[in-house]
């Protein structure tokens, strides 16, 4: 439905109540998945044209890592860290950046894992299941921060990359040999302790709950928007698609991409 000078999916009435509800708020719960990075050339994992219909998920098992870590690096290498096709942040990383700068969020959880939210200025980001932006060493713990763009770089010459000859340029001289892991949440892996606090805290204490892009399918993450609602918030939520918190959830649904929602929305909002 389309209302005059709306958006296809989204009445003109829903997104001035949704903005108004977003303007209100003073313990804003933001929640994003796959379908934020979407727009800016990533593929989502599941559903159709999902890197899961063409790839075989087993490649993310911790237990393949762990047993051939030199073939999981070529994968993972493929998937996340080709030089050449790095995504960038896009308007709707951007918004949100915006509305944390001007005190709009309380909290901000993203199910992704490219470090979008943070290259687009945001902060207080939770990525609850981990970041390309960091590898940790599987042996001593050490962890390494570098930019997924600097790490396609080091793992093109060495891989796979090891606790000790990493950075390849620079190495650190201590390190004790063992195989460095991207630090995101392999399927096999509990969520880190905590990112599963900080997320808890932020949905517990929230009034309202902005979901954009999320299946609403991958738990414990997708537990999180409940408790908003169950404590009384309001769910607001950007997708095209009808997700199943669409479903279990209620609330105001505007069927739009990630980037005309949020665009649309903020420049609805009155200034801070």
């Amino acid at each position: 439905m389309m209302g005059k000078g709306g958006l296809d999916g989204a009445t003109d009435a829903e997104l001035l109540r949704a903005a108004r509800l977003i303007g209100d708020s003073r313990r804003l719960f933001v929640f994003t998945g796959a379908g934020i990075s979407k727009e800016s050339g990533l593929p989502v994992f599941r559903g159709e044209g999902g890197l899961w219909e063409r790839m075989d998920p087993g490649i993310l098992e911790i237990s393949r890592f762990t047993s051939d870590p030199e073939g999981s690096w070529r994968a993972i290498r493929g998937l996340f860290y080709e030089a050449s096709t790095l995504p960038e942040p896009n308007a709707a990383h951007r918004v949100l950046a915006k509305w944390e700068a001007e005190g709009r969020i309380a909290s901000l959880v993203t199910q992704n894992i490219d470090g979008l939210h943070r290259a687009a200025g945001s902060r207080r980001v939770v990525e609850f299941h981990g970041s390309l932006a960091d590898l940790v060493c599987g042996r001593c713990g050490r962890r390494f921060r570098a930019s997924p763009s600097e790490i396609a770089a080091g793992v093109a010459l060495q891989l796979p990359p090891r606790c000790g000859s990493w950075p390849p340029e620079a190495p650190v001289a201590d390190g004790c040999g063992g195989v460095l892991k991207p630090d995101f949440v392999f399927f096999g892996e509990g969520i880190p302790s905590e990112a599963y606090g900080a997320a808890l805290a932020g949905a517990e204490a929230a009034d309202l709950c902005l979901i954009v892009g999320s299946a609403g399918v991958v738990y414990p993450a997708a537990g999180l928007p409940a408790i908003v609602k169950k404590n009384g918030g309001t769910i607001i939520e950007i997708d095209p698609s009808v997700t199943e918190f669409t479903k279990s959830l209620g609330g105001i649904h505007l069927a739009v991409g990630a980037v005309e929602g949020l665009t649309r929305l903020d420049a609805l909002l009155t200034p801070r």
